[in-house]
């Protein structure tokens, strides 16, 4: 059933199948105990003002149409059900009426808004201690609490177990919706664990690499348009030597990459003492360098990241770098590794080798890693890299 307001189409929600299968069964029920005359009140009960037997069928019709609406309209069901219920006591009364209406009380609080299962309960023990209190002082007859004690079973019980099943489906859905934010979560780290480790991996192959490519881009390119025997010898040693090198690296990553541990990095991994190497590595590229190293014992992230910068710096004054002096300087300060690579530099000078600007971009990953600056670019007629590590263990 669709209702049209304000132009805007609202679909009404239609009762659930078992709450048809309640309303059939509760009225089947109360016309088979009405048929052999059992009623919950004799017809000379002083309550009763509607004598005819007949009369307790329409209460129990009434509660029973309420029963569809026992998850729809929850509230609209237990105040109708409210109505026929009273209407049922100046009847000879059907039992099967007072158990609809239990059903109705449960039904308002499972299924109502916050509002009415909180407010069901206590008005439902507030009927409770004045149904048993009242009939007592004006009677002055103890038994008149048994009256209470019929109110709290009719009211205040299916109100109570009501709350009580909506707070365990409560508490069961905030555990759902917290197992699937936790799964969310998990999700999200492995998903940023994988870019991390993507990440790391590339840093990793253009920083083992790239220095060994472009000496051997350069020294092939020497070789080819210089016709001379011992310089082309010369270029061709260099570039054997980078090429081992360089499978070298490559089988050392392929070796992290292979590990069980993925996080760690295999005892090959680079140090500062291999700076020498590196060094003396750049100068038989054809790179005049000087390195000036002053530091102590360096944590193994730092110095890892420490060596790639000066790797990467070095790389990069071999393939755009003009000819002169090139600088190294490691020194420690105030809890933290400064490391300086400076280079000659000509604004307008074609590179010897085309870059891709992948290498900046790799040690300012690596600076802010290990939460430390980076700076690079031109001063005073030199390209100048600048990085100052912090010297504390990171992830």
């Amino acid at each position: 059933m669709a209702s049209t307001t304000g132009g805007t189409a609202r679909t009404l929600p239609r009762p659930h199948r078992d709450d048809w299968y309640i309303a059939v069964g509760g009225l089947l029920g109360g016309v088979l105990l009405w048929l052999p005359g059992i009623h919950a009140r004799t017809a000379a009960d002083d309550l009763v003002l509607w004598h005819a037997s007949w009369a307790a069928l329409v209460p129990l019709a009434v509660i029973a149409a309420c029963e569809p609406l026992r998850r729809v309209r929850p509230r609209l069901g237990l105040l109708i059900g409210t109505a026929a219920l009273t209407l049922d006591t100046v009847t000879v009364g059907s039992i099967a009426t007072v158990v609809l209406y239990t059903d109705l009380v449960y039904a308002a609080v499972l299924y109502g808004t916050p509002a009415s299962a909180r407010r069901i309960p206590w008005i439902a023990g507030f009927l409770t201690v004045l149904g048993g209190v009242v009939p007592a002082a004006l009677w002055r007859d103890p038994r008149g609490l048994l009256i209470g004690v019929g109110v709290g079973v009719v009211v205040l019980a299916p109100a109570a177990t009501g709350a009580l099943v909506r707070d365990h489906r409560d508490a069961a859905e905030a555990a759902r919706l917290r197992a699937e934010q936790t799964a969310l979560l998990a999700e999200m780290d492995r998903t940023q664990a994988v870019t991390a480790e993507r990440a790391r991996v590339a840093r990793e192959l253009h920083d083992m690499v790239a220095n060994h490519l472009s000496a051997i881009a350069i020294h092939s390119t020497a070789a080819l348009s210089l016709d001379d025997p011992r310089t082309s010898r010369d270029a061709l040693a260099v570039i054997r030597e980078n090429s081992v090198e360089g499978l070298a690296e490559m089988r050392r990553l392929i070796g992290i990459l292979r590990s069980s541990g993925g996080d760690r990095e295999p005892s090959a991994t680079p140090t500062l003492g291999g700076l020498t190497a590196l060094v003396e590595g750049a100068r038989v590229n054809g790179l005049d360098v000087t390195l000036d190293a002053d530091h102590g014992r360096v944590p193994a992230p730092v110095e890892l990241a420490a060596y790639r910068i000066v790797q990467e710096s070095l790389t990069n004054a071999l393939k755009h770098g003009a000819d002169g002096p090139v600088r190294v300087s490691l020194r420690q300060t105030d809890g933290s590794l400064r490391v300086r690579v400076t280079s000659p530099y000509r604004p307008g000078d074609r590179p010897r080798v085309p870059g891709s600007g992948a290498g900046l971009a790799g040690m300012r990953e690596r600076s802010a890693l290990l939460g430390g600056r980076f700076e690079a670019g031109p001063e005073a007629g030199l390209w100048a890299v600048r990085a100052e590590l912090p010297l504390t263990e990171g992830d």
